[in-house]
């Protein structure tokens, strides 16, 4: 009973402990749902935030798009502004520019319209072909660059930019020099260690091979031979001159064109308007007419100042040679188109013209057709469109003529022609004076030019590109017992090395074997015998030849004007005899001084022991003393004083309170010099200052004195 009794007890109490289990759960099972619930509701509320967040943030960025789209727009409009201002201004820029740009032009036109359009007319009263060359002298100005314009400006307002004392030129073919136009570029720092500011290209304009003498038989007045480059290599090559102070002068062949010439193609073709350009005659009594007046500028290669062409059955005129076809400017046309050039050619950053043949231009029937009054009209007027169009450029005169005809090309100062002209006659008197050891028709010669108006400016050389004509003052000589033919003999056997005592080596040119009349063709150093010294291997020969060089020099320096060297002369380059290798310019003895630069001599220019070296670093120091001296300035009073020894050239420059006395000896012997007076004297090559009586000089020998006045 006992024992049921506790199993009973424990069947009720775990039947107690599962009803109050069973209660506990019942409970529990509420609580858990709504813990559920909450879960629930907690994660629908969180979705609820986020979803809201994302809203939130999707509309922040909708705003923020928009608030950048809208600072787009506004930073477009201003930029749209912006660009809309800065059109208008550059477009009001450009407008008050180009009135600007009128307005000078006009001013210019002004200037020289009623003289320009008087000589215009008195030539071809023809108002239609002015009004055409007016219009076109519009249009190359507005086609000049602004750099260029700037430095027209800039040379209009300093006047006579060219007569500084330090201007100093070079001539030189650009191949021979450095291969093409942009060679002559990559070269530039050479001629700046040469002092050089001033360069003249020869001719590089297009010709024809084999008939092109030398570059002077223009068939494209437009375009560069092939060979040097282009029109644009030339404008580049004038802009990095002008970087560097350096001016560029090219020749402007007016007098004729190439036969290859698009004009003469046409004429040689019948074609009537082209023929007008040149002189064409059917009938050989007018050119025999001619013939009785006009003088043959080469009679020996080209006699005769026609050629015929049987195809056409007319003769024209060549007063040069058969391929070189005269222009007639009688024909407006003419005139008007070769201007068009000018001003082209002006406009690609040239800075001096070099005018061929300015006497011939002009041909009358009757005449000698050399001179003539035309002539000067029709530089005069090229000199007022130019100074209309590109008044920065400067025109040089070629005349080969005496100093009495060369003067008027100047003009005068209220109607000037040319700014500048080769002192030509001075040039070939010069190595007369060394051959003949006689100073005195250079010194007559050099009181004319002195007597000129000082604004008159010469470029002064001893040596160029051509020969030396021997067109001396034989009135003159004739007075001192030297006729003409048997002179011109001694001056060519001498030169040539054929007299007694001569260093000088060279070759004959155009030698007329009936009257023995002959030009003469070599390079200063060989002139001065630095080539016969260099064969012999006679140092003492050597020394003499480089004083004799410099000398020279220093001569040409002294005298009134700008000097130009030739290049190759700052190395003392002799003669160059491989031309007779080359078929094309073997039968022209010209080629004997235009041979290629030898730049393995630039090597040597340092070397104080070299050839090069001295004759190099002597122009350098002469150079650099006429640069700094103003008895140098192109202004100053410059005479010649007489000097009782007949081989010894005095002159004397005054400017500034100073006075130089510059003495030459052209002899091979030495001379004690006595100065006018006892004086205090400095000798600008050594920079001493002393009392001086008297100074001694070698042969060939020279000084340059100054004192205070």
């Amino acid at each position: 009973m006992a024992k049921k009794s506790r199993v009973a007890r424990k069947k009720q109490a775990a039947a107690n402990r599962k009803t109050v289990t069973a209660a506990q759960n019942v409970k529990k099972a509420p609580a858990v749902e709504a813990v559920k619930e909450e879960t629930a509701a907690a994660a629908v509320k969180a979705a609820e935030e986020a979803e809201a967040a994302e809203a939130a943030r999707k509309a922040a960025e909708e705003e923020a798009k928009a608030a950048e789209a809208a600072r787009k727009a506004e930073e477009e409009a201003k930029a749209s502004e912006t660009a809309r201002k800065a059109e208008e201004e550059a477009k009001a820029a450009e407008e008050a520019k180009k009135e600007e740009n009128d307005r000078i032009f006009a001013q210019r036109l002004e200037r020289h319209h009623d003289e320009l359009r008087w000589l215009y007319m008195e030539l071809y009263g023809n108002d239609d072909m002015f009004a055409e060359l007016c219009d076109q002298m519009k249009r190359y100005y507005d086609e000049r660059n602004d750099k260029l314009k700037t430095l027209d400006a800039e040379r209009e307002a300093e006047g006579e930019w060219y007569r500084k004392r330090d201007m100093l030129g070079m001539m030189m073919y650009i191949d021979n020099f450095a291969g093409n136009i942009k060679g002559v570029q990559e070269k530039l720092p050479y001629l700046e260690k040469c002092n050089v500011n001033y360069v003249h290209l020869m001719p590089f304009l297009d010709s024809p091979k084999g008939r092109s003498d030398g570059g002077y038989a223009v068939a494209d007045f437009r375009k560069v031979k092939p060979e040097l480059g282009t029109m644009e290599d030339l404008s580049e090559l004038a802009e990095k001159c002008h970087e560097k102070g350096i001016s560029l002068c090219m020749d402007f062949v007016m007098n004729h064109t190439s036969e290859d010439h698009e004009w003469a193609v046409k004429a040689r073709q019948g074609d009537g308007e082209y023929m007008s350009r040149y002189f064409f005659y059917a009938d050989p009594s007018i050119p025999q007419e001619y013939e009785k007046t006009v003088p043959q500028v080469f009679p020996t290669t080209a006699p005769g100042n026609f050629t015929y062409l049987p195809e056409l059955g007319h003769y024209v005129m060549t007063t040069f040679y058969p391929y070189q076809w005269d222009l007639n400017y009688r024909n407006p046309r003419v005139f008007n188109e070769m201007m068009y050039n000018f001003l082209y050619l002006a406009n690609q950053g040239m800075d001096i013209i070099r005018i061929d043949a300015v006497p011939y231009i002009w041909k009358e029937l009757g005449t000698n057709c050399r001179n003539l009054p035309q002539v000067h009209t029709i530089v005069r007027m090229m000199r007022m469109i130019g100074e209309i169009v590109c008044p920065g450029i400067v025109l040089l005169g070629e005349v080969v003529m005496e100093p009495d005809k060369v003067a008027p090309y100047f003009g005068t100062v209220e109607k000037p022609e040319c700014h500048m002209l080769y002192n030509v006659t001075t040039m070939a008197t010069t190595w007369n004076t060394v051959a003949t050891r006689d100073i005195r028709l250079l010194r007559k010669q050099m009181d004319i030019v002195c007597a000129l108006p000082r604004e008159y400016t010469f470029l002064n050389y001893l040596r160029c590109h051509d020969d030396i004509g021997w067109g001396l003052d034989y009135d003159t000589l004739k007075t001192w017992g030297m006729e003409e033919v048997p002179h011109k003999k001694y001056l060519n056997d001498y030169f040539q090395g054929k007299t007694e005592g001569s260093v000088s080596r060279g070759e004959l040119y155009n030698e007329d074997l009936v009257t023995g009349d002959a030009r003469f063709c070599a390079t200063t150093a060989s002139m001065c015998g630095v080539e016969s010294a260099g064969f012999e291997q006679d140092e003492q020969k050597m020394d003499q030849a480089i004083t004799k060089d410099v000398m020279l020099h220093a001569y040409m320096f002294t005298q009134s004007g700008i000097p130009m060297l030739y290049s190759g002369d700052e190395i003392g380059q002799v003669n160059d005899y491989t031309y007779k290798d080359d078929p094309e310019k073997a039968p022209d003895s010209r080629y004997i001084h235009r041979g290629k630069f030898n730049w393995d001599l630039v090597d040597n220019i340092e070397n104080k022991e070299s050839v090069q070296g001295k004759i190099f670093q002597a122009l350098d120091k002469l150079e650099a003393i006429r640069r700094n001296e103003a008895v140098f300035n192109t202004d100053a009073e410059v005479y010649t004083k007489d000097y009782s020894d007949q081989s010894v050239l005095w002159i004397i420059r005054r400017a500034e309170g100073e006075e130089l006395h510059a003495v030459f000896n052209f002899s091979d012997y030495p001379k004690t010099i006595w100065m006018p007076e006892t004086a205090e004297y400095t000798d600008l090559l050594t920079g001493k200052k002393a009392e001086v009586t008297t100074v001694d000089l070698p042969g060939w020998g020279f000084f340059w004195m100054k004192k205070k006045l």
